[in-house]
C-alpha cells in the first residue's frame, strides 16, 4: 500500500470515530492502567538507582512494573523484601 493510502485509512477511521464517538469507559481505563505501570517502572528505576550503591537490583519487566503501579509503595516494599529475603 502507498503511504496515501495508509493516511486515507487513518483519516478516515479518525472521522469515523469522532462521529460515531469513542466508548469513554474503557479507553479511560486503558490510559489510567498504562500510566500506573509507568509509575511502576519509574519507581522501580529509582529504586535501583539507589540501591545501585548498595549492590542492589530489582528487573524492571511487565510484572514487575504492574505489581509497583498497581499496588503502589506497599507493592515496591513487597518486591524489595521478596528480592531481598526469598531470592
Amino acid at each position: 500500500m502507498s503511504p496515501g493510502w495508509i493516511i486515507g485509512i487513518i483519516l478516515g477511521l479518525v472521522l469515523l470515530l469522532l462521529l460515531v464517538g469513542a466508548p469513554v469507559k474503557p479507553l479511560r481505563f486503558i490510559g489510567q492502567l498504562s500510566v500506573r505501570f509507568i509509575v511502576g517502572a519509574l519507581l522501580l528505576f529509582l529504586i535501583n538507582v539507589v540501591g545501585s550503591s548498595f549492590n542492589f537490583h530489582i528487573p524492571i519487566n511487565g510484572v514487575t512494573a504492574s505489581v509497583s503501579g498497581i499496588l503502589g509503595v506497599p507493592g515496591v516494599v513487597m518486591l524489595v523484601l521478596v528480592k531481598q529475603f526469598i531470592l
